[in-house]
């Protein structure tokens, strides 16, 4: 049945489904697992990396958590070259309000120009979605900070604690039995640290198949981003009592091409 509405974005089947979008979706489902916890003094991104070699060379930028302005930034989930076309777009757009309005954009703002650029990609034939989610981390002098979440089909939504990708299912259930209100940034990288070693697709743990960033306030009132060095990331694992191996074995899975 589906064979006969599944060629156009712009064709809905019988049940009112687009199997465009929805096709989408779960080549997100394949994709590496990653978490977002809102904290009462900031915001704790955290992201698992599928692709792990001895011969891949170790860049300082990420593949899975990125900054978007002085106040936002972002973790992924999905194929990687729509994310890399899609997160220049946002901070263009960062860019574009702060130059005309002197401020730096509301992150809901943001949130919402991207989902109508998703959302237009739905419409049209010839088109095809973008496969990828986005967990959105930011902060304004309005409403603190603020976690997002945004899909394939333009649909997004603010969240305390959430997760996208490979195990999704099980990482929210954990959050729901752990997240409490008026939870502190560091309980809150535990609870990220607990999540992914009870939800990721090995048994070693190491820098090189995780990636953290931080949003917080420094002490002087400005906003700090700060993206884990692997060191940092060995030192939080082996705090929190999470044994790690060594990282010379190559990752082997069925993850579809350029999914991450």
């Amino acid at each position: 049945m589906a064979r006969r509405y599944d060629s156009r974005t712009t064709i809905f089947s019988p049940e009112g489904r687009l199997y465009q979008v929805e096709y989408a979706m779960e080549a997100i489902s394949h994709a590496g697992t990653a978490l977002g916890i809102l904290a009462k003094d900031g915001v704790v991104l955290a992201a698992e990396k599928k692709t792990a070699s001895k011969l891949l060379e170790q860049l300082a930028s990420s593949e899975k958590i990125f900054q978007l302005s002085d106040h936002s930034c972002c973790a992924v989930a999905g194929y990687t070259s729509d994310a890399n076309t899609l997160i220049n777009y946002l901070r263009l757009e960062a860019q574009k309000y702060l130059f005309t309005y002197n401020e730096t954009i509301p992150i809901e703002q943001l949130v919402q120009k991207l989902c109508d650029l998703k959302q237009s990609y739905t419409q049209y034939g010839g088109l095809r979605p973008y496969g990828v989610s986005f967990l959105y981390a930011g902060h304004d002098d309005d409403f603190g900070f603020q976690l997002y979440h945004s899909d394939p089909s333009g649909n997004y939504s603010g969240w305390k604690a959430t997760c996208i990708g490979a195990n999704s299912s099980a990482a929210q259930s954990i959050l729901k039995q752990d997240y409490k209100e008026e939870i502190t940034l560091k309980e809150a990288k535990s609870l990220a640290v607990k999540i992914l070693n009870k939800t990721m697709d090995t048994t070693n743990m190491g820098s090189d198949k995780l990636e953290f960033a931080t949003l917080s306030v420094s002490a002087g009132g400005k906003v700090v981003y700060k993206i884990f060095k692997p060191e940092e990331i060995e030192q939080l694992l082996k705090d929190e009592g999470v044994l790690t191996a060594p990282t010379e074995q190559t990752a082997t899975s069925d993850t579809p091409s350029g999914v991450q």
